[in-house]
């Protein structure tokens, strides 16, 4: 390896040597087989490793079998030749200072501050609500509260008056929740505690001395990290009263599987109550007026359609929804009678939010997968385009803050800076532009559309250095999730960067199954139609090559969550299409997945395995039992944590022993289990640049990466 300093890129330069098309076998740890078999549907469905989904924490086999693959696959990742040069290279882009999107309450103004290579980001409030930067000082600082720096501030939300925080506590990257209340004056905690919360916001009441949260039951014994949850209630914490005095608000035993969670509109008169049956944007909406001490009732019945609350005007609500609108639209809504009507109609962008800054509604468009942001009057007139910086993704425009209110920009070359808006003079001034170890001018960012199987259009981000020559192939890195509504637009990661800089595409394709093009383009890949998304990835590959920007001994494939099983999906049906490829907290076993933690909640997207059409469909594209026996395989490194209680790791595991067990050649197969880290959320800065270095250095070792 030869590592050559460039003062003007400030990149390591990395020759990898040339790739042998086999390597030697690798002795992987021997897995017990059981002899365990399930009759669904009237077909023989093996499952050899089941043993596999116990808890690591309290089965000594599994945790066994957890060591001992991790002392293969850390001793090979060992003798990568570029790993050292990559992290040192990683650790330095790391290194910026990077700011969240303000939030103000009273006169005060709240938000988080990375100086760098912290752990964890920390929580600053700064008396003043200016336009110009401002120096706060530290409210909540989690660093100190690990020795490994996995113990996160998670969600947070001041008090109306400011004079208050409460926060969240994330340990180990688990979904579930501690509460916590800081005083922001004394920077003291109250006293406070509130356990058991899980997918839950925290809105505090007009007065701002009280709460509102969701909960569950606490589990059984042994039971904490791999049980469902059911019966999610609302409660009302008031200051200064212990968790057992809490008021239930809301709850719905007659329906124990819809999740229920609440919101208080910005003037503190609504209380606004969503609930879902699963992950899809099907909601019920109940709704309180807490000025007269109303009791919760239900205003949109049903679960048929998606409701977000834009802002409120005295008893008129707006509201984004899809009835009637696969691209969505904004309406306002009488809470006393339920009577609609249209305010911002559907267009050929897809809202997927707004709210009500000023006189203004600021209302967030994606056009190809493109934030395009829009000024109307609160009775619809159009009053033109929020000024961007650029091509990227705006996020933010919270209400509540007058006329004024903030958000933040980024792309794939661009770290997010932060920008103050004026919604009566529609003026955007940045706030925070960070200072990075590279000049974003050196690279470019294209969009492409190709043709699916079924010949549908699917567009793809292409960025890489603007010297890289388009006549000649390269390695690149394609990346995809396709599902649950979610859609990838443009956005930065320092991990990304670095392949970049190494002379590596990246590709992110906006497979169907997301929401770029609203309801319809998430339907196109779900449920039945859930083999499109894998269609439509396996084209975004066959596309790159065929434009002769990759090859297929060049190309490798990411994903996580959903995208892990996008990724192990593709991996069997197309084998010879990839080097190599990095499935990350994958959904692996597929007739299985809603057994255990959130899992039950995927039926929307994925399907039932109780139902004899959905068994079907699930288990011909499930990558545990897919692994196809007798093809050559790319290179694998499977990678999840041992503390993941959204997608059990036992998913991971099971997928990792198919592969190992399979003659699928003699490229590794190998899988990297984190420790004390779930499902990303609250992941240190040291972990996180762990785990890229040996993701780059394993995908760029197999896909030839090298730079100038």
């Amino acid at each position: 390896m030869t590592v050559i300093v460039s003062t003007k890129l400030l990149a390591a330069t990395l020759l990898v040597s040339a790739i042998p098309a086999t390597a030697a076998p690798i002795a992987y740890p021997a897995t017990t087989r059981v002899a365990q078999t399930d009759i669904l549907h009237g077909v023989s469905v093996a499952d050899p490793y089941r043993w596999l989904e116990d808890d690591v924490r309290t089965h000594p086999a599994v945790a066994a079998w957890v060591e001992a693959q991790n002392k293969v696959t850390n001793a090979y990742l060992e003798t990568l030749p570029a790993r050292t040069a990559i992290k040192a290279r990683l650790t330095t882009l790391w290194n910026y200072e990077r700011f969240g999107v303000p939030r103000v309450k009273g006169g005060h103004q709240f938000y988080t501050r990375n100086s760098g290579l912290q752990n964890q980001a920390v929580l600053y409030v700064a008396d003043s609500d200016t336009a110009a930067p401002v120096e706060g000082r530290v409210l909540i600082d989690p660093n100190p509260w690990a020795k490994d720096g996995a113990t996160a501030l998670a969600e947070w939300e001041p008090s109306p008056d400011g004079k208050f925080v409460a926060y969240a506590i994330q340990d180990g990257g688990t979904d579930w929740r501690t509460v916590k209340i800081r005083d922001a004056a004394t920077g003291k905690d109250t006293g406070d505690s509130l356990e058991w919360v899980k997918f839950s916001g925290l809105a505090w009441n007009g007065s701002g001395d009280g709460l509102y949260y969701s909960r569950f039951a606490a589990p059984a014994p042994g039971q904490k990290f791999q049980s469902t949850n059911l019966n999610q209630t609302v409660m009302f914490h008031k200051l200064g009263t212990p968790q057992s005095a809490d008021v239930l608000v809301y709850a719905t035993p007659d329906r124990p599987k819809l999740t229920n969670g609440a919101s208080v509109s910005d003037d503190g008169r609504w209380l606004f109550i969503v609930s879902a049956e699963g992950t899809d944007d099907r909601y019920e909406v109940t709704v309180a007026d807490l000025q007269s001490h109303e009791k919760p009732r239900t205003l949109i019945k049903g679960l048929e359609h998606s409701w977000s609350l834009a802002g409120t005007s005295g008893t008129t609500l707006y509201l984004t929804t899809n009835k009637d609108a696969p691209r969505y639209r904004v309406v306002a809504m009488d809470a006393v009678t339920g009577a609609m009507t249209e305010v911002v109609p559907e267009g050929k962008a897809t809202i997927v939010g707004a709210s009500l800054v000023g006189p203004s509604l600021v209302v967030d468009t994606l056009e190809d997968a493109k934030s395009v942001v829009r000024l109307f009057a609160r009775d619809g007139k159009p009053l033109g385009v929020v000024p961007l910086p650029g091509i990227g993704t705006a996020s933010g425009f919270e209400s509540g803050h007058g006329n004024t209110t903030w958000f933040e920009f980024s792309s794939f070359a661009t770290p997010a800076s932060i920008w103050r808006y004026d919604a009566v003079a529609n003026t955007a001034v940045e706030v925070r532009s960070p200072k990075v170890a590279f000049n974003p001018e050196d690279y470019v960012v294209s969009q492409i559309f190709y043709a699916s199987k079924d010949g549908t259009k699917v567009p793809m981000f292409v960025a890489h250095r603007k010297d890289l020559d388009p006549k000649k192939p390269h390695p690149a890195l394609l990346y995809g999730y396709g599902g649950f509504n979610i859609s990838l637009t443009p956005g930065f990661s320092p991990a990304r960067l670095a392949w970049m800089e190494m002379g590596g595409i990246v590709a992110v394709a906006n497979l169907r199954g997301g929401g770029e093009y609203g309801s319809a383009w998430h339907d196109g890949g779900r449920l039945a139609n859930k083999q499109n998304v894998f269609d439509d990835f396996i084209a975004a590959g066959e596309a790159l090559v065929a434009s002769g920007l990759t090859t297929p001994a060049q190309l490798a494939i990411q994903g996580g969550s959903n995208g892990g099983l996008l990724v192990g999906a593709a991996t069997n049906q197309r084998p010879d299409l990839f080097a190599a490829a990095l499935p990350a907290v994958g959904v692996m076993d597929m007739l299985r997945f809603n057994r255990f933690t959130a899992g039950r909640y995927w039926v929307d997207d994925y399907g039932d395995p109780a139902d004899a059409a959905a068994f079907k469909a699930l288990y011909a594209y499930s990558p545990y039992h897919n692994v196809r026996a007798g093809k050559t395989y790319p290179a694998i490194l499977v990678t999840t944590a041992d503390t993941d209680d959204r997608v059990v790791p036992g998913h991971s595991f099971k997928y990792a022993a198919a592969l190992q067990a399979a003659p699928i050649g003699d490229r590794p197969h190998l899988i990297r289990i984190e420790t004390r880290a779930g499902h990303g959320s609250g992941k240190p800065t040291d972990k996180q640049i762990e785990e890229a270095a040996d993701l780059w250095s394993f995908a760029g070792y197999w896909t030839g990466l090298t730079t100038r």
